[in-house]
């Protein structure tokens, strides 16, 4: 079973590599991350959250029932946003920085391409939540959390909170 690293550890903070073999090895590893994902009540998830620095992502969002369904699941490898605009402010939470959530300003849209599990090429088109959530996922891949968007004084007091007692709820 994978488990998902979490702040403060420098792992997060690792620039993940380029795939190249499109694999069953990566494909175990998307399996378990689908499922690490499930468990933890995410939407997202990348690679270097479970510890592995290459850059592949999921994003599994819940449909109108609010039920996360395997067909509505993206895998994501090696992507790179194409295009974006807009804005939007997104109240965001993180596996990796477990129970805090934080107002973090966005794009609206982004277009994103990237390579599913056996290296097609592929395209989407995303706004509003789905938007949020890739750009969320790509950071990741970037070593970039979406504390590190926050405000100088937003930031001291998610710092201060965190020294504190290591349990930061939504309070910014």
């Amino acid at each position: 079973m994978l488990e998902v690293i979490t702040y403060p550890s420098p792992l997060l903070r690792q620039i993940s590599k380029p795939i190249e073999k499109f694999d069953e090895d990566l494909h175990k590893l998307l399996d378990g991350m689908y499922e690490v994902m499930l468990q933890k009540n995410g939407v997202g998830i990348s690679a270097i959250q479970v510890a592995k620095p290459i850059r592949a992502l999921l994003i599994c969002l819940p449909n109108e029932e609010g039920k996360q369904v395997k067909e509505d699941l993206i895998e994501v490898i090696n992507p790179e946003i194409l295009e974006k605009s807009g804005e939007i402010f997104f109240s965001e939470g993180c596996l990796s920085v477990p129970d805090f959530y934080a107002d973090v300003k966005r794009f609206q849209k982004v277009k994103v391409a990237y390579q599913d599990r056996f290296g097609n090429p592929k395209e989407i088109e995303a706004q509003d939540y789905l938007a949020v959530v890739f750009q969320h996922e790509i950071d990741h891949l970037n070593g970039v959390l979406f504390i590190d968007k926050l405000s100088i004084l937003k930031r001291k007091k998610f710092e201060k909170a965190f020294k504190q007692n290591k349990n930061c709820k939504a309070w910014v």
